[in-house]
């Protein structure tokens, strides 16, 4: 029976898509300047809040249509006051909807009323399930790589296809120029309007270019501790609990931050407790040398410790890899699951061995793939250089929530077979109904209370550095030398 109002739902999402955006395009066409890099991400719980974004070349009218399944205007909903800003020579426009029904298909238009474009998704509701998709650093500049980014996104789709909503841990795009946005929309802009859109903010997207990632998407910003670079935020979905992590934020996660974190994790009775994040605290690949990542091994860690989170997923570092279950950096099988999500995108990173014992412990990894170019090299429990050509492609994750029980499911999509192969699974299984709120105040920050933690974290990261991965990095530096003799591998 789910099945069948699964395909319903999803035949009735393709009509009014496809009968929407036939008059949309229409006007696009007319009017010459229509709206571009459309994005509705998940602003409150179960999507039933929804933040619309988008762009033209000339200030407009910022107005969002909603209609329910029948075609008729949807009843209920609420939309702000419009935003139409100037941002980097084209103008941004953001209106977010509220109150939107639970467990409803929902047809929108974003434009100024004549050129407009249309897309659907579908809200959530009380259910104790949810399915999303994640995916993680297209980190493109071509538009051969960005249709290689979008290539693996449609495959996800053609794994779930009744996500609930995506999730991409940072990383859109490589340089966050206005050329490389389009680009990035003219190949996701069609798929990117039939899903609900969680965004991370990535290094490319945050660090350096200031307030380009909360210009590009439309998301709760009323309890992140500051927007420049990044976003936090959470939500829930189904029962599970979901917060978003900034990384550029004092270049891993500020003491300010973690306390967000802390707070909001111990805000919800939902069963499952899961961070999306960029920089990943484990990792073997390029950057798992350096210790502005490395130090979250200590700090965040620490706090999922504390609040009983189960599933941690980032990206950054351009190969996949999975940690057993941990607590205070060791094995605990009731502890919290890290998962370096993998490269979307084609720029793939071959595994350092010379971090491994210095860094993170063999012991930790369930399962490692490698996509260097040439060949896709994976951990077998003993050898580091296995090789499996059909690793050659670009990764995307999937999980399903039933009740007590989490499926993650793995896979690469070959850059030759174009056909998706899995590489991992994880189930999880806990009892329900176990977790309860421990915290009910106030969870924002001051601008004072953030520049004082600032400084502390900065100050942090310093004595880190220095007295505890400078004395490990300088025990490698052999094996270092001697993986670039060798290997050309830095």
């Amino acid at each position: 029976m789910k099945n069948v109002k699964r395909i319903v739902c999803l035949i009735l999402s393709v009509l009014l898509l496809s009968s929407l955006l036939g008059a949309s395009v229409g006007a696009e066409t007319a009017a010459g300047s229509g709206p571009v890099r459309v994005s509705a991400c998940v602003a409150g719980d179960n999507g039933q809040t929804v933040g619309f974004c988008w762009y033209t070349a000339e200030p407009t009218d910022s107005v969002v249509t909603l209609r329910d399944e029948s075609g008729a205007p949807l009843a209920g909903a609420k939309l702000s006051d419009p935003v139409c800003e100037e941002w980097e020579g084209m103008w941004m426009h953001k209106v977010t909807a509220s109150d939107l029904p639970a467990e409803t298909l929902i047809a929108y238009t974003v434009g100024d009323g004549n050129a407009t474009v249309s897309g659907t998704f579908k809200t959530g509701g009380a259910a104790d399930s949810v399915k999303f998709i994640e995916i993680a650093d297209v980190q493109a500049s071509s538009a051969e790589n960005f249709e290689k980014g979008a290539a693996t996104l449609r495959a996800a789709f053609g794994a779930m296809p009744d996500a609930a909503f995506v999730a991409n841990c940072g990383d859109f795009t490589n340089d966050s120029t206005n050329e490389e946005w389009d680009l990035y929309d003219a190949s996701f802009g069609e798929l990117n309007r039939t899903y609900l859109l969680a965004p991370v903010s990535g290094n490319h997207d945050g660090f350096g270019v200031e307030n380009w990632f909360n210009n590009m998407f439309n998301l709760d910003t009323s309890e992140s501790v500051q927007t420049k670079n990044g976003v936090n935020y959470s939500f829930d979905y189904g029962n599970a609990h979901f917060a978003v992590l900034n990384t550029n934020d004092c270049l891993n996660v500020s003491k300010p931050q973690l306390k967000w974190l802390k707070n909001d994790m111990n805000s919800t009775d939902k069963d499952w407790k899961i961070v999306f994040i960029h920089k990943s605290p484990y990792t073997l690949g390029k950057d798992g040398k350096w210790p502005d990542a490395l130090q979250l091994q200590k700090t965040l860690t620490k706090v999922c410790d504390e609040t009983n989170v189960d599933l941690v997923i980032g990206g950054h570092d351009h190969q996949y890899l999975r940690t057993k279950p941990l607590t205070g950096n060791k094995l605990d099988p009731n502890g919290t699951t890290y998962l370096l999500s993998g490269t979307a995108g084609s720029k793939r990173y071959e595994v350092r061995e010379f971090l491994a014992e210095h860094f993170m412990k063999k012991e930790f990894i369930a399962a490692l793939v490698i996509q260097k170019g040439g060949y896709g090299n994976f951990w077998n429990g003993s050898d580091w250089r296995s090789t499996d050509e059909r690793n050659i492609g670009g990764c995307y994750n999937t999980v399903e929530i039933d009740g007590g029980t989490l499926t993650l499911k793995s896979f690469i999509l070959g850059d030759e077979s174009q056909e998706s192969m899995q590489i991992d699974q994880l189930e999880l299984t806990k009892k329900t109904g176990e977790n309860k709120i421990t915290y009910t105040g106030d969870n924002t920050t001051s601008k004072a209370a953030y520049a004082v933690g600032s400084v502390a974290s900065y100050a942090s990261l310093l004595v880190y550095t220095f007295t505890n991965w400078l004395p490990r990095f300088l025990a490698l530096v052999p094996e270092l030398i001697y993986s670039v003799a060798v290997y050309d591998t830095f």
